[in-house]
Parts: C-alpha cells; sequence; structure tokens
C-alpha cells in the first residue's frame, strides 16, 4: 500500500533531537521503527504528539516522523503495535515488511525483581526468554530454547551513550506471578518481565533486523506480591514519566547506533 494517505491527511512529523514539525513526505521506508507496545505506553507518547495527526494500521495508529542526532536527519516511524505476545510479534513483522527500517526500536516498560532492579532503571535488553511454554508430550526447557534470543548489538557504540544496565528480560503473556520470582532469576538470570520484547526480539533476529530494546522498570515486583498489582494508577502515572523520559533519550541511542547508518564505529 502506498503511503499517498498522509499527503491527504496532511500528517505531520515528530522531530526529536532539534527542529520543528513539517508536513510529512509519503515515503515507502524509514531509517528507524519506534514500536511502543502496551495501551498505558502509546497514551503518553501520543499526548506528546497530540499535534500530529496519526494514521491507521491493522495493529495501532502510526506517526511518521524524525530523529535528528549526530548532525543527521533520520526518518522515523512512531508506531503503536498492541500489547501481549501475539500483536508484538505480528506488529513487529508488518512495520519490518512495510517500512524496512535499518533499526526497530522498541522502548517500554518492565516489572523487575526486588532487589537486583531498582524503580526507574533503564535496562537494555541483551537477551530474552519466552518462558509462560508448557510442554506436556516433551521437553519443556527446548521449546522455551527455541523462543530465546540473544539481541547482536555489536553495531552499538561504547561507552553507552545514557545510563543502563545490560539485561536478560523474560516474557509471558501474564504478569510477573510472585511465586515464579525465585525459578526465573535462578533459571535464566532475569532482571525483569513484560508481555512483548521476546516476541519482538524473536522476529528481529528471524527477519536480520537489528534491534534495539530499551525497558525502564515501572514497579518492583517480589515473592511478596507487585506494588502495582490491583494498583493501575501506579503504574500509568510511572509509565506516562518512563515513556517521556525514553522519548528524550531516544537521539542519544541513535547516535551511538551510527555504524548501522554509515557512520564512524
Amino acid at each position: 500500500m502506498k503511503y499517498k494517505i498522509l499527503a491527504r491527511l496532511g500528517l505531520a512529523v515528530l522531530v526529536l533531537g532539534g527542529g520543528a514539525p513539517r508536513p510529512a513526505a509519503a515515503a515507502e521506508k524509514a531509517d528507524i521503527v519506534v514500536l511502543v507496545s502496551a495501551n498505558a505506553e502509546w497514551n503518553p507518547v501520543r499526548e506528546r504528539l497530540a499535534s500530529h495527526p496519526a494514521a491507521p494500521t491493522p495493529y495501532g495508529e502510526f506517526i511518521a516522523g524524525e530523529i535528528r542526532a549526530d548532525g543527521r536527519v533520520y526518518s522515523a516511524v512512531y508506531f503503536h503495535g498492541g500489547w501481549g505476545k501475539i500483536s508484538a510479534a505480528a506488529s513487529a513483522q508488518y512495520a519490518i515488511g512495510r517500512w524496512s527500517p535499518r533499526l526497530l526500536v522498541n522502548l517500554g516498560t518492565c516489572g523487575g525483581f526486588e532487589g537486583v532492579v531498582k524503580v526507574g532503571d533503564v535496562l537494555l535488553v541483551t537477551r530474552t526468554v519466552v518462558y509462560d511454554i508448557v510442554e506436556m508430550m516433551g521437553d519443556a526447557d527446548a521449546a522455551i530454547a527455541d523462543y530465546s534470543t540473544t539481541l547482536d548489538l555489536a553495531w552499538l557504540r561504547k561507552p553507552y551513550p545514557t545510563p543502563v544496565a545490560e539485561a536478560l528480560l523474560v516474557s509471558a503473556d501474564q504478569d510477573l506471578q510472585p511465586a515464579d520470582i525465585p525459578r526465573l532469576r535462578a533459571k535464566y538470570g532475569a532482571a525483569a518481565g513484560d508481555w512483548e520484547t521476546g516476541a519482538i526480539a524473536w522476529t528481529a533476529a528471524r527477519t536480520k533486523t537489528p534491534c534495539l530494546i530499551l525497558r525502564a522498570v515501572s514497579d518492583i515486583v517480589s515473592t511478596r506480591g507487585g506494588e502495582a498489582y490491583g494498583n493501575l494508577a501506579l503504574f500509568e502515572e510511572r509509565t506516562r514519566t518512563i515513556m517521556g523520559r525514553l522519548l528524550d533519550l531516544l537521539p542519544a541511542w541513535v547516535r551511538a547506533a551510527g555504524p548501522l547508518f554509515g557512520g564512524t564505529s
């Protein structure tokens, strides 16, 4: 599908890292797709972009934009991909197929393990494990291994541009269960959990698309329970702050990804 619809809508772009909105070109491709999963994560992004019209997809809306870093301008698409593994995998594949990005970025939140991370910590995801696979006829560990992904971040410049902790995240179509925390920590070395990163990382790896996942800890979970469980307002309040912060940090991470765009390593 051609993107002439964008011109008809008079779609404006979001500029990060300086500059002002301008009319968007109906580009077939984008240098960067910024994939945001859950509704609670997308809502504060959309609030920041309230003056920029969006266009629909089968998954969620998107906004054409650009990111300025290192004196360069990168075309970008901000895309609401949806929550859970099914939407995450499908929308990641859709984004890769439609915009052929040189970099897929996922920004979002996660539940952190007590004693390992703190609220507000930004995690650079280096490996993902989809752990909610129950295999009664064969080897569940083998099935889980099939859906585990080590992200290739060799293209990312060091030192990292902002403070982060490298981390393994576990993903499932459920919130972290307090009774599972010791096992997930001991078996996988996990620092936090979410619903989507395992599916996004797996899809990106299969399509050989460089993928950067930055997730910040919105709440802490322990064997005694989760501080946001039964307190959606707390999660939404922290998520709003987190997403604003991650958007502010994004140009610096695009600069660190320079080798993907022909910059020096």
